[in-house]
């Protein structure tokens, strides 16, 4: 099975406002990008879109490693879902887990493919988390 690499960024201006994500595959030696927006949102919820966008985007099955700039989307799928479900979505503190259908999307996308999920400090001068941001910011301005 191929490995596919994902990488990905949200970015809003403002927190809530105009915000983009970004995507960039790379799959065979071949590089895609995938891009777009909102009027009104937040910089985590284009984290999270941009995650759940890339996923929906390949073969089912897909061996993938997915590339974060975000603590939020990596702790989130890796650590604190299993105990959002567990509380039937609420936090520790019994609050309603923000983004619970996105968190949903995403969880059940991963349980189509076999992801290994990776962090990377942003604008770090890491080549395709840079070009994630592009992608992100180019999904704010053209909305």
């Amino acid at each position: 099975m191929n490995r596919i690499e994902i990488f990905t960024d949200g970015a809003c201006r403002g927190n809530p406002g105009k915000g983009g994500w970004g995507v960039m595959i790379r799959a065979n030696g071949l590089e895609e990008s995938l891009y777009g927006g909102d009027l009104s949102t937040t910089n985590n919820i284009m984290e999270l879109t941009a995650a759940i966008k890339a996923l929906e985007h390949i073969p089912k099955n897909s061996n993938v490693v997915l590339t974060t700039d975000s603590k939020y989307v990596m702790q989130g799928i890796t650590e604190w879902i299993k105990n959002w479900k567990t509380r039937n979505w609420k936090t520790a503190s019994k609050k309603p887990v923000l983004n619970k259908e996105l968190w949903k999307r995403l969880d059940n996308l991963t349980n189509l493919h076999s992801v290994e999920w990776k962090w990377v400090k942003g604008h770090s001068g890491h080549r395709e988390n840079e070009i994630a941001d592009q992608l992100a910011n180019k999904g704010i301005d053209e909305i």
